[in-house]
């Protein structure tokens, strides 16, 4: 042919100027693009064979080839797909921004054979060379019978050189990059495995590497050793989930995330309409409860890696998982690494929520005892997708399950139909609902013979009752509440992960008349004596007495005091603190002074069991006037221990209880 020189023209609609530093964020996007676009001819060849316009029977295998020639400073990729002619190479490569892959798909329309096998989507994918490359050859050979090897070459990409080529003597195409200064790190073996390894470890046509330095090295007593593909062009997703063992699943978690650990357990999207989606998603094993969670979803289009977390297409409380998906139609722009909007992608999001929701109700209606050995790696993320979704939420509000003091799960609804009672036992002083008085002259309801907190659906609109849901956050500082619950047959849940504090609150908006309360911010009334007890006038009076006389030693303005008889007489007062102050308190300590300026009332009430013996031995104290110091430093020392209980004390507070005890102990001795 005769030696051709021109200048690149560049077709602009709907393209933005070609400036090589704005196509792409990161520089190795050039071998991906290359790589691509290899495993496109030779998918191409496939179709043309498919077809019967070629006859690929007894040749070499079709693949891609990348070599590094460090010394020389050249990547070479080679294919030995479909190739081109000259007028091809004036076409796709000249006029940048034509898709070949686009005006091929649309030749071959309706003939058989995989469309969505062909990968590229834009002609600009080949220029992302001279973001690394001063210089760029093409050596290319069609497979039209008497067409003539081309060679194209450009130093700036925007001028170019064509002529007859002496590089390809069979079909394909050779494209040798010579790096520039400023992009020596891609002459590095290491460098270009890494690459491969994150955007070419899936592609559909078997990619080989080889670094020319490591030639020598490879050869054994037999010659050089057998070259393995650094691919899976067949990844599991790929398959019918029916094909798929559960050691496969955990072996490809395990080679594509690096994780040792084994996931809990996974779902295989197989979907063929209305749109082309594949993929695993997997729920990872935490280290701990406290668990910081970073997942990793990659997404790949066709088989190559686009990116990873792209939040256009997995909702954001899903990227806690890990999982691969491919999804070949997705609207990708020039770089392919963002997502133009599109009410597509829109729909794909919505399936996938939908599935995690299913695969979730299944296990929790058919293997509910694995889905309880689950929970405590996933309710984080189900929380998390409650709050950031209502439609997730919506799809699993009945499978969201809470631990007991009892060490057993419960729904929410499970947790108020027994009114807080603990299994199998109704607290002392609670209503007996096989035996409480039934109205006069009339026969017993369906409502009457129902325990408090069934008589209707819980929750539910129409149920003017607020129910109260009692609930621990720390095991070790709220024992004392635990063991009062216990002992009285009452029930709580705990809920002691960070998100907690914001779930809750969700929860009170979404289901009616349900109110969270920790154990130490009220009273259950089934730890308190019964009413009748409080109508004596002589147990009135002490209560006023007790209140007076501890309002007086702690003068303490803020500190609200109330006695009561509490059926535990080992436990002489305990500190209580309003759900509503509490939480108040946690937001200004999470949001500083953002917005937190303006005062609130610390509303925290000290309550004397006027029932214990330390308590009524305080209050004969106060009637001898020889004891009033031991009174003093007693009551003193009741409170603080109440408050030990409730939260941790803090500087001076410590300091004067520590020097407190050591006199208690030195009287103790001197008796």
């Amino acid at each position: 042919m005769v030696t051709e020189s021109g200048n690149i023209q560049v077709q602009t609609e709907n393209i933005f100027p070609i400036i090589k530093q704005w196509l792409y964020s990161d520089k190795d996007i050039f071998l991906r693009e290359l790589v691509s676009n290899g495993c496109d001819a030779v998918q191409k060849l496939k179709r043309l064979s498919d077809i019967g316009q070629v006859d690929t029977e007894g040749q070499l295998s079709l693949k891609v080839n990348v070599e590094l020639d460090k010394d020389n400073g050249i990547i070479r990729v080679m294919d030995n797909g479909i190739g081109m002619t000259a007028d091809e190479v004036k076409k796709y490569i000249n006029q940048v921004a034509f898709s070949s892959a686009q005006e091929f798909l649309e030749k071959y329309k309706g003939q058989p054979g995989e469309e969505n096998q062909i990968i590229g989507h834009f002609g600009l994918g080949f220029y992302s060379v001279f973001m690394v490359a001063e210089k760029v050859e093409i050596d290319t050979l069609s497979w039209q019978e008497g067409a003539e090897p081309v060679r194209w070459i450009s130093e700036t990409g925007m001028e170019y050189q064509m002529e007859a080529s002496d590089s390809r003597t069979q079909r394909g195409t050779t494209i040798t990059l010579h790096i520039g200064e400023d992009s020596k790190e891609f002459l590095e073996g290491y460098r270009l495995r890494e690459i491969l390894n994150k955007y070419c470890s899936f592609l559909p046509v078997e990619i080989y590497f080889e670094d020319l330095k490591d030639r020598k090295e490879s050869k054994d007593k037999d010659g050089l050793v057998d070259p393995k593909p650094i691919n899976d062009t067949r990844p599991l997703w790929l398959k019918h989930p029916n094909e798929c063992t559960d050691e496969e699943y955990k072996e490809f978690y395990q080679k594509v995330f690096n994780d040792f650990r084994e996931p809990l357990f996974w779902i295989h999207l197989n979907v063929d309409y209305p749109f082309n989606l594949k993929g695993i998603l997997y729920f990872p094993r935490l280290n701990n409860r406290f668990d910081t969670l970073e997942g990793q979803i990659k997404l790949y289009s066709s088989q190559v890696f686009v990116a990873d977390n792209i939040k256009e297409v997995i909702p954001e409380f899903l990227l806690l998982l890990k999982g691969t998906i491919d999804c070949p139609d997705l609207p990708l722009n020039v770089s392919r690494s963002f997502l133009q909007n599109d009410g597509y992608v829109q729909k794909i999001s919505t399936h996938i929520t939908k599935k995690i929701g299913d695969k979730l109700s299944s296990l929790f209606k058919n293997e509910r005892e694995n889905y309880e050995k689950y929970w405590e790696d996933i309710n984080p993320f189900i929380k998390y997708g409650c709050l950031r979704d209502q439609k997730f939420y919506d799809r699993v509000k009945d499978f969201i399950i809470f631990e007991t003091l009892e060490d057993k799960y419960v729904t929410l609804d499970e947790y108020l139909e027994k009114g807080n009672v603990a299994s199998g036992e109704i607290a002392e002083g609670a209503a007996d609902p096989e035996t409480e008085d039934r109205p006069e002259g009339g026969d017993e309801t369906e409502a009457d013979a129902k325990p408090e907190g069934e008589k209707k659906e819980a929750g539910k609109d129409g149920d003017d009752e607020e129910k109260q849901v009692f609930y621990v956050n720390d095991k070790t500082q709220q024992s004392q509440y635990i063991r009062l619950f216990k002992e009285n047959g009452l029930n709580a849940i705990y809920l002691d992960s960070i998100i907690d504090n914001h779930f809750i609150s969700f929860l009170e908006m979404n289901v009616p008349k349900v109110k969270f309360r920790r154990v130490d911010a009220d009273i259950s009334d089934s730890l308190k004596e019964t009413d009748d007890d409080k109508k004596d006038k002589a147990i009135k009076k002490e209560s006023k007495d007790l209140e007076k006389l501890f309002k007086k030693v702690l003068d303490k303005g803020e500190l609200k005091i109330k006695v009561e008889g509490l059926k535990n007489r080992d436990v002489p007062a305990m500190v209580l603190l309003s759900e509503e102050s509490r939480r108040m308190e946690e937001m200004a300590a999470r949001f500083g002074d953002m917005g937190m300026n303006y005062p609130f009332p610390k509303e925290e009430t000290l309550v004397i069991n006027r029932n214990s013996d330390l308590v009524q031995s305080v209050l004969g104290l106060s009637q001898d006037k020889s004891r009033e110091e031991d009174m003093k430093m007693i009551c003193q020392h009741i409170y603080d221990l109440a408050l030990i209980a409730h939260k941790p004390l803090e500087g001076d507070e410590m300091l004067k209880f520590i020097e407190r005890s050591n006199k208690v102990l030195a009287k103790l001795v001197a008796l």
